[in-house]
């Protein structure tokens, strides 16, 4: 049975309107329980007179008011690139509080579109959190996958020494959040025989946090129009009864339609940005390649031209040669759009996709402005969480740290 329900969720089960509850409110029929915010919810115990049996109460009536953080939630960010995480935190309604990055061209991104972020430039190994204990609501990052040894039959903190992982575990210890999200590439779960993922658990689970099942989740169904995947790690404090359920992912996958022209995504077509070119000979044999084709649509004889020594080697090599179609997801972005291995082409024009068009199969917004060189913005936007994967996320995280504090809000009026 639930704990509480919203203003919405009440006048679902009693087929009645918002205003009427209101109303009951005011003059005392039934009323609410006022949290922060004025936001109104209702105790089963306070319902059981307008409802007929107890099976009502186990319906689960969606309500975007759940998504809506009843307090500033805070977040504390390592590895924060150009901002596609903090981006979809924010628009999910969390404050960043610090944000900690190395690179200075990604740092001067950060700051030039949010002035206000507290964003740490240098090595996180050398930024002290302790000054954060208590304050901080949800830590975050993108740590590489770097191995440890296990020393022992479990693995420590300490074993961890020399790694990012460490830096993240480190930051979680000194600031004790509610929660913690970490994000990787879906490699992670193999990685050293999944010992690796298996350290990271058993480390955040010493450190006092239930670490939930990994999910990798599917960029396209989270209306981000590429095929990028992410593992996800959720570690929640112990004993806090928070419950935290993965986004679920939408029916249809967006395509590279959705990100380049005027639709659901954007209000306009793409606006025009610099960009990367073939050399004339590329261009000759990347005008040969239809949209969604790639190096196997080659005559024979272009083909080991192009593929050298990979045309004997077998395997599908599907990203060589290739030209993405309007109606699928674009391939996952690389830190360059025109390596050989990992070819990105636009589906009318032979070139490379300009950044702006990187930019959106990334789901950044048209007015972030990225500082650096082109080959530096590339990087930028290529090492990115997509913005609305990271947004589908957060709202995950809201949802379940405002039904925490909701319970703790009830728990201390009703013991009082």
């Amino acid at each position: 049975m639930k704990n509480f329900y919203s203003l919405a969720e009440t006048a679902d089960l009693l087929t009645v309107s918002k205003e009427t509850l209101r109303r009951w409110d005011d003059t005392g029929k039934l009323k609410s329980t006022r949290l922060p915010n004025n936001y109104r919810v209702y105790t089963p115990e306070s319902l059981k007179q307008y409802v007929q049996g107890k099976s009502i109460f186990e319906l689960e009536v969606m309500d975007e008011n759940h998504y809506i953080p009843i307090k500033p939630y805070s977040v504390l960010e390592l590895f924060a690139g150009a901002g596609g995480m903090a981006l979809g935190l924010e628009k999910a309604g969390m404050k960043c509080q610090l944000l900690n990055e190395l690179d200075k061209t990604a740092c001067k991104t950060l700051k030039t579109n949010r002035p206000d972020w507290n964003v740490v430039e240098g090595d996180v190994a050398k930024v002290c959190f302790k000054n954060y204990f208590g304050k901080i609501d949800v830590v975050t990052g993108g740590f590489p996958c770097q191995a440890f040894s296990y020393a022992g039959k479990k693995l420590g903190l300490e074993d961890a020494r020399g790694t990012l992982f460490y830096e993240f575990a480190r930051a979680v210890k000194e600031t004790q959040p509610l929660m913690c999200v970490g994000e990787n590439v879906k490699g992670l779960v193999t990685h050293d025989d999944g010992k690796t993922l298996k350290g990271m658990i058993e480390i955040l689970s010493d450190l006092g946090y239930d670490v939930l099942e990994p999910q990798v989740l599917k960029s396209a169904y989270f209306k981000v129009p590429q095929k990028r995947e992410r593992l996800f790690l959720i570690g929640i404090r112990r004993n806090s009864g928070i419950q935290f359920n993965y986004p679920k992912p939408m029916q249809e996958m967006m395509t590279l339609t959705d990100a380049l022209k005027a639709g659901i995504l954007y209000a306009t077509d793409v606006p025009e940005s610099p960009g990367q070119r073939y050399p004339a000979r590329k261009k000759e044999i990347m005008d040969m390649v239809p949209p969604g084709g790639y190096w196997r649509d080659l005559p024979e004889d272009v083909q080991k031209e192009y593929m050298l020594k990979s045309y004997y080697l077998g395997g599908g090599k599907t990203g060589m040669a290739r030209r993405i179609s309007w109606d699928e997801p674009c391939l996952t972005l690389t830190t360059s759009p025109a390596q050989k291995q990992t070819e990105r082409c636009h589906p009318d024009e032979t070139r490379p996709f300009t950044v702006k068009e990187y930019a959106r199969i990334q789901t950044f917004p048209d007015d972030w402005q990225f500082m650096g060189s082109m080959n530096q913005i590339y990087k930028q936007i290529g090492n990115a969480v997509p913005v609305n994967l990271a947004h589908a996320v957060g709202k995950e995280v809201v949802k379940a740290l405002n039904q925490f504090m909701i319970q703790q809000e009830l728990r201390a009026k009703f013991s009082a």
